[in-house]
């Protein structure tokens, strides 16, 4: 299996010519066929993969309990027995995180896969990552104890390989965008302090890891594009330069669209203010600059046309550490027809009774009306609203025994019409992810190579304390819209987009326009007071605003909505995957000129 993307065949040295980078999974269990798409819809140089998220790594620690040569993401051996030949034919080089717990283990698997099937493929990994036996979590109970404590390492374990001749790369816990800067890194030869250069490559990698996210995936104005288009979209690629440049694009003749809005909605996606850190950059999201190039053709740079400003790393690496927190069970109460409120009213009583007797009351009881009813209703679906209950402890007879037996018995002494949507099982264990920070020379960063060599990985020279930006770098807002223009109540998403995702406990919300006087509105209409207003269960919480006005865009941190994060399920959408679009749905006043 051959590559040519890490050197200069003539001079030894770095090339200059674009590196064309794919990406083939957003998440363990995306499209399967992606990895053969990417492979034969077009030119690459590496087809990435990330396979890693917060909740899978707690996904990857119970199975590694469970078998401990495990704790990798089978996906992607099975992805790759049906693609290795492609991709040594086409000389496409491989970076993944689907290593997980145990990137060693998944080489080696690779290796056996490769032999088995007659394709020679010099197969490297990283590792490094893995502090679970640092941080073995607060107390001596099993469920306060940390199954995975992995840091976030960045692309120079992954470079190292690839420049050492490596035709697969398989990774542990890296930031998803170390998959890009590594690959670059090797292909470009940049210096550790190429900060401009390296940030490009982090822009770029962040728009490329939730792979279909950014050509129409999961997309707030998809109503706009034909459906069938949307349907089946493509996986990106990014055309990444020397200076750090990028054109944001996709396999011709793929579904989806690339265009100014997949790209921005991407770009706000799990970020938060101006200055986005990582192990190997901080890269500036203040001064990332958009054009549509040509059809689904983004060129991402950045003001004044010069590349995306970069600064040194933070001194600390991310360590994300996951724990079980418990066992947590639940059981939806059907209310059909009439007197909701008091059918509602009615079983809480008797169920908060049943269980203050109980021998073992569950540690959090948490209750939740969903009046999905209407009045007058043609079907007993829809004329039907869902109560929700919630129960969390330590012990799991408190939420399994103790909990089903008091529903259960309600069966015939209750509300007219009871019936639950299925009956509480035993409890299942609920993970809780949180972060710590360690400093990078704490972290043995490796480059173990396809013949044994291991190489380490020098940690970051210089770095810079994280900041948020001071006053007199914030921003100015534009000049707003003139008073007393005529308004309209209406949705917030017929002129805004938005997308929202988790980060541990806290939540964002990107919000973008189109226009700039779109812009010269939202900027001044859409405050923290007045996001709270319109999602009220944001009240009470701390919630900040950044401002990116070359994107036209705010990104809104909530934190603390998500409680313990998105394993223990603390509400209804507990990645706050939909809170974008529930912010979109909301309606105050917009002037008539931007509808």
């Amino acid at each position: 299996m051959t590559g040519g993307s890490t050197g200069d065949p003539t001079t030894g040295g770095p090339v200059t010519r674009p590196l064309r980078i794919g990406n083939a999974s957003g998440f363990y269990g995306d499209r399967f066929d992606a990895m053969r798409e990417m492979l034969t819809g077009g030119p690459l140089d590496v087809l990435t993969g990330d396979y890693l998220a917060e909740l899978t790594m707690l996904i990857l620690g119970r199975d590694r309990l469970k078998n401990p040569a495990g704790g990798y993401a089978r996906t992607f051996l099975r992805q790759l027995e049906e693609c290795l030949g492609l991709a040594h034919e086409r000389g496409v080089r491989i970076v993944a995180n689907a290593g997980g717990l145990n990137p060693a283990g998944l080489a080696d698997a690779v290796r056996e896969l490769a032999a088995r099937l007659g394709v020679p493929a010099r197969v490297a990994h990283v590792e490094g990552d893995d502090l679970t036996a640092r941080h073995p979590g607060p107390g001596n109970l099993v469920p306060r104890q940390a199954l995975a404590a992995h840091a976030y390492l960045g692309g120079g374990g992954v470079a190292a390989c690839l420049r050492e001749g490596a035709d697969i790369v398989v990774t542990g816990r890296v930031t998803d965008a170390a998959l890009v800067t590594g690959p670059a890194v090797a292909h470009f030869g940049w210096a550790p302090d190429a900060y401009d250069r390296l940030a490009g490559a982090v822009v770029a990698g962040h728009v490329l890891e939730c792979g279909t996210q950014a050509t129409g995936g999961n997309y707030a104005f998809f109503a706009e594009h034909d459906p069938a288009r949307l349907r089946h979209p493509g996986f990106p690629v990014a055309e990444l330069h020397e200076d750090g440049t990028s054109v944001i694009t996709k396999h011709d003749g793929t579904g989806g669209v690339v265009d100014l809005g997949t790209v921005t909605a991407q770009l706000l996606y799990e970020t938060a203010g101006a200055r986005y850190a990582g192990p190997d950059v901080t890269a500036r999201l203040d001064s990332v600059r958009l054009t549509q190039e040509g059809p689904d053709r983004v060129r991402i740079d950045g003001t004044g046309g010069e590349g995306v400003r970069g600064e040194a790393p933070p001194p600390t690496l991310k360590v994300g550490l996951n724990r079980l927190g418990g066992f947590r069970n639940e059981v939806v109460f059907v209310l059909t027809g009439l007197d909701i409120e008091a059918k509602a009213a009615f079983v809480r009583a008797q169920l908060e009774a049943a269980l203050r007797g109980a021998k073992s009351r569950p540690a959090e009881v948490r209750w939740e009306l969903v009046r999905t009813d209407r009045p007058d209703a043609p079907t007993e679906e829809t004329a039907s609203a869902l109560l929700r209950l919630v129960v969390r402890d330590p012990d799991q007879d408190a939420v399994g025994r103790t909990l089903s037996g008091a529903a259960i018995e309600l069966a015939l002494g209750s509300y007219p019409g009871f019936h639950v949507m299925a009956p509480p099982g035993k409890g299942a264990p609920y993970g809780v992810f949180e972060d710590v920070y360690v400093p990078h020379v704490d972290v043995d960063h490796v480059a173990v190579l396809h013949d044994g060599r291991r190489i380490p990985v020098s940690p970051a020279h210089d770095t810079l304390v994280l900041q948020p930006l001071a006053p007199s770098q914030e921003p100015p807002l534009p000049e707003p819209l003139p008073a007393g223009s005529a308004v309209r109540r209406a949705p917030l998403g017929l002129v805004a987009g938005a997308r929202s995702g988790d980060k541990g406990g806290n939540a964002n919300v990107g919000v973008w326009v189109r226009t700039d006087d779109a812009w010269r509105w939202l900027a001044h209409t859409l405050t923290t007071d007045r996001l709270r207003e319109l999602l009220p269960e944001t009240a009470g919480l701390t919630v900040v605003r950044h401002v990116l006005p070359n994107l036209r865009a705010l990104n809104f941190v909530v934190e603390g909505i998500l409680g313990e994060g998105v394993a223990a399920q603390h509400r209804f959408d507990p990645q706050a995957k939909a809170l974008g679009e529930w912010l979109r749905s909301r309606h105050l006043d917009i002037p008539e000129v931007l509808l």
